[in-house]
């Protein structure tokens, strides 16, 4: 169900793309002040140049570390009910893990003059704001991965990173939607911004 809608997202956003190609060749051959064309040398020069720096962004790597940790939780069987005393000692090893990880972060961020603090000692904005998302995959991550190899689930660094990429395969929809939505997106700002 989620893989369809996407998939329709992604067609409506290339049609959009193609209507937004059409409108901008037409508002700018009208003489439409502002309005650039995608089909000028200017707006051909601009999308084959410019289209890496479209596309980065630190969502692009969010959703990446998100996938890979996301695929390695689901991969260790941490969210799954412990049903032998061995995956409850586990459970308990890896949230003892979880609140020491908490702990460096907080010292990282809450006591006067930390690290990760901004200059002015303001958390928001911050080094620690900008790598929220960074952290919490980097978290999630930690977690997975010793809960796995306690449980020895995971045996090797190949099944670590069998786990990871499986967590990118199943994302890997939302990294399509993600391109052309940005593709799309800076195209509107170029043709009328």
């Amino acid at each position: 169900m989620k893989s369809k809608l996407i998939a329709y997202s992604i067609a409506a956003l290339v049609v959009a793309e193609l209507m937004l190609i059409l409108v901008s060749w037409f508002l700018s051959s009208l003489m439409v002040e502002g309005v650039r064309s995608l089909l000028s040398s200017e707006g051909i020069r601009w999308f084959f140049g410019q289209f890496t720096e479209m596309i980065l962004s630190p969502v692009l790597v969010w959703i990446l570390l998100l996938s890979m940790s996301l695929g390695t939780l689901h991969k260790s069987g941490f969210l799954s009910r412990p049903s032998t005393y061995r995956e409850r000692m586990n459970h308990r090893l890896t949230l003892l893990v979880l609140i020491v990880y908490c702990g460096v972060i907080l010292l990282l961020t809450v006591v006067p003059h930390a690290i990760l603090l901004s200059p002015t000692g303001a958390l928001f904005p911050s080094p620690f704001s900008r790598a929220l998302v960074p952290i919490i995959a980097l978290g999630v991550l930690l977690v997975s991965i010793v809960y796995g190899l306690s449980v020895r689930v995971f045996t090797s660094v190949v099944d670590l990173c069998h786990a990871m990429s499986e967590g990118i395969a199943w994302w890997s929809p939302v990294l399509l939607f993600y391109v052309f939505f940005m593709q799309f997106y800076e195209s509107v700002k170029f043709v009328f911004f």
